[in-house]
């Protein structure tokens, strides 16, 4: 870099402070390559009453993912980043865009948000696609036990499989070893989310559903899943729903030594106050600390050496992930919220206690 270029940057960061240049792009492109991975919400499609599915052009470093992955997504809700994981509704797609259909469930905070007052052009916070939620690609025999939203994952594995276009089902060639029953359960009808695609499937032919309604069928036994499916132990079973019907897969396949993998996603409450307690897992030092203190300094305070820099929130060099519980961001008040696996990360010197927190450190 010339001198002239470096006088210019110096200028203009002295200008900016306490943002730098970086701060000022995130402003002007979010979605630029190098930024924080963010995602901007361009399109919104009710699925049911309830449920929505959410379209996101992902910023230019989102690295794709296997269909039946998920991401996790923050998003800002009355002040409080809240991050949640979601499975990815679709293959690769030409437009580089991303989607996720969210069901809104009661006390649902971001799930209602999303749903019902999110916005295109609401701008998120991203994580790479993870997950082990997928299809081997060499195919074969496939049973799938999906119940309400539980069916997001799936989809984006069939999608993927058997695109549809407006003349019907495309039967390709990375189908065909695959042989895919369906059991899927909701509510009722007009509750089962994605009943059009799934019902176009097996219309193709692509796969066999069997459609389960609790108001018609009762609530599904898994002792009839050999009757419902004749040839039970020549599939590998991969389900996704709420715990209950997991326990009782496990248990079922288990007895008969069946191959099953699942797929649950927990739901993370984390409540904000005023200071709480600072837990240092490698250390196991905890700290107790008010509302106003940085973690850095109580830290510090109580012995535990920290990495540091300019301690104004600039330079990163205090950045540790938050492994769960919640913390105020000094500067504007703004509420961060983690739970196990969610992967966030803070500034420890502008960021102080909102309850309890437990710093990977």
């Amino acid at each position: 870099m010339s001198n002239l270029r470096v006088a210019v940057r110096r200028v203009a960061e002295a200008a900016l402070t306490p943002m730098v240049p970086a701060d000022v792009l995130d402003m002007v492109h979010p979605l630029r390559s190098g930024a924080e991975l963010r995602g901007r919400i361009e399109e919104i499609h009710p699925e049911t009453a309830d449920a929505a599915t959410i379209v996101i052009r992902p910023g230019r470093d989102w690295a794709g993912h296997v269909p039946g992955q998920y991401v996790r997504i923050g998003i800002d809700v009355d002040g409080v980043r809240q991050w949640r994981a979601y499975s990815l509704t679709h293959g690769p797609r030409a437009d580089g865009r991303i989607s996720i259909t969210v069901k809104a469930v009661p006390e649902g905070k971001v799930s209602n948000h999303l749903v019902h007052d999110a916005r295109p052009g609401t701008l998120v916070h991203l994580e790479q696609a993870a997950g082990e939620f997928v299809l081997p690609p060499q195919g074969g025999k496939f049973l799938f036990v999906t119940a309400g939203s539980g069916i997001t994952p799936v989809i984006g594995m069939l999608r993927n499989l058997f695109p549809s276009t407006d003349e019907g089902v495309l039967a390709l060639p990375r189908s065909r070893a695959h042989d895919i029953v369906v059991v899927h359960v909701a509510p009722s009808e007009p509750d089962s989310i994605f009943t059009a695609d799934l019902k176009a499937l097996h219309k193709a032919e692509a796969i066999s559903l069997v459609a389960r309604y609790d108001d018609l069928d009762g609530i599904l036994d898994v002792n009839d899943l050999a009757e419902l499916v004749p040839d039970l132990g020549e599939r590998t079973t991969f389900a996704c729903g709420p715990a209950g019907l997991l326990d009782a897969l496990e248990h079922h396949h288990a007895e008969r030594d069946l191959p099953l993998f699942t797929e649950q996603f927990r739901t993370a409450r984390v409540v904000a106050g005023e200071g709480g307690t600072i837990s240092f897992d490698r250390t196991g030092t905890t700290v107790e600390a008010d509302g106003s203190t940085p973690i850095l300094d109580a830290a510090e305070e109580a012995g535990v050496l920290m990495p540091s820099g300019c301690r104004m929130g600039i330079c990163y060099g205090c950045v540790l992930p938050l492994r769960q519980g919640a913390v105020r961001d000094l500067r504007n008040g703004e509420i961060t919220t983690a739970a196990p696996g969610d992967g966030v990360i803070i500034q420890t010197c502008i960021n102080a206690a909102a309850g309890a927190c437990d710093i990977d450190h």
